[in-house]
């Protein structure tokens, strides 16, 4: 079986944009992908969408719309795929499939997302519907309530973690001002994170503001191709694992401090690779919430459990520390517009590793993870790349 290779891409910024809905974002992409990976549309054999949806606009059934765009596409398979906030990485991960099972050369990825249309009370109940309605459908404030109930139990199990917290966004922040992309580039500061204020006031107690992602527009698309068509192309980021996890939705159904789906998707992840976490250069990871963050490096095991702030605290994640945690800002900076968040990250991931991320590069990106959930580590996907050789 050949392996599935990232050839190109495009990437819209993230933020409150002009393009009126989803087919518009979806246009801005699709043809700049095809274009950046020197490929002509009529060699792509599949499209792959992601996109959540779920009430963000009536006009639904996305899968198609590319063809708009990029006529020369039509009669050429295409397909939505949907998993909450990892639509993103279920598209990129389906179109890998398809490119490793020898099912066609060329394929198309692109996520997007209109959210910011939405009035902000229904985006936060159709943000709820990724988490389990019959049980968690009345918490206050939506889906940031239910990572507050998270955090309030690990507070209680671990103890105070708001310094871990507010320097997490500070981190991500500041990452944010080095990219393009970001929907906020700008450095708020560790007090500022940290403090209850008018500016900064509680959204889900423990969690204020600062510790929770943006509501945003945007799209992202890239173009995949196997490994004996990409060494012939300018550009070839491989995928050296790929795994999909999948756990209860219920929180009560599992312990709501421990994001075990994430923790065994990033142990199968490592052991395909045949790698360690110290193998890893830097992490692209689903901060929709500080707190989330701060679980995952317990899950990818950086830290034991219950250790987690050591990580951010004594500096570890930042773009100078021994594992670099979002260099890109995060969705915490650079906003998390549901269906294109998983694409994005292995964008920005092929980008630090082909040298092509501008003000956001590291000096040494010579493989990356990528870990995109959805609800509350109930959809977890964890690719590894690196520079095919």
């Amino acid at each position: 079986m050949t392996e599935a290779c990232i050839v190109g891409w495009a990437h819209t910024p993230f933020g409150k944009l002009e393009e009126p809905d989803v087919e518009a974002l979806i246009a801005r992409v699709a043809r700049a992908a095809i274009d950046d990976a020197g490929v002509a549309p009529a060699e792509i054999d599949g499209v792959f969408v992601g996109l959540f949806n779920n009430g963000f606009s009536k006009q639904d059934f996305p899968s198609s719309m590319v063809l708009q765009s990029v006529p020369e596409l039509r009669f050429t398979r295409a397909t939505r795929y949907e998993n909450a906030c990892a639509s993103g990485s279920a598209a990129v991960h389906g179109a890998r499939d398809f490119i490793a099972a020898g099912r066609g050369r060329f394929a198309l990825v692109i996520g997007a997302e209109k959210m910011t249309a939405t009035p902000g009370a229904q985006v936060g109940d159709i943000l709820l519907s990724a988490s389990y309605r019959r049980e968690e459908g009345d918490i206050p404030a939506g889906f940031a309530g239910v990572f507050g109930r998270i955090a309030e139990r690990y507070f209680q199990k671990y103890g105070d973690q708001s310094d871990a917290l507010a320097a997490i966004a500070a981190k991500n922040h500041k990452n944010g001002v080095s990219n393009p992309y970001a929907q906020m580039r700008k450095d708020l500061g560790y007090d500022f994170c940290r403090t209850l204020s008018d500016k900064n006031p509680y959204v889900a107690p423990p969690l204020k503001r600062t510790d929770c992602s943006l509501v945003s527009d945007g799209a992202a698309a890239m173009i995949l191709a196997d490994e004996d068509t990409a060494r012939a192309l300018g550009k070839a980021v491989r995928f050296r694992a790929a795994v999909q996890v999948n756990d209860f939705l219920p929180i009560s159904r599992r312990d709501p401090t421990a994001f075990e789906g994430a923790a065994v998707a990033w142990q199968r992840a490592l052991a395909q690779a045949e790698m360690g976490l110290e193998d890893l250069s830097f992490v692209e990871s689903h901060d929709c919430f500080t707190i989330a963050e701060l679980l995952e490096y317990e899950a990818m095991g950086l830290t034991a459990p219950g250790q987690g702030a050591r990580a951010v605290l004594e500096g570890w994640t930042h773009k100078d520390g021994r594992l670099p945690i979002n260099p890109s800002g995060g969705l915490k900076a650079k906003g998390h517009p549901i269906g294109a968040t998983g694409v994005s990250m292995h964008v920005i991931a092929a980008m630090q590793l082909t040298g092509q991320a501008g003000e956001m590069q590291l000096p040494r990106a010579e493989r990356a993870g990528v870990f995109n959930m959805g609800g509350a580590a109930v959809a977890n996907y964890v690719s590894i790349l690196e520079v095919l050789k």
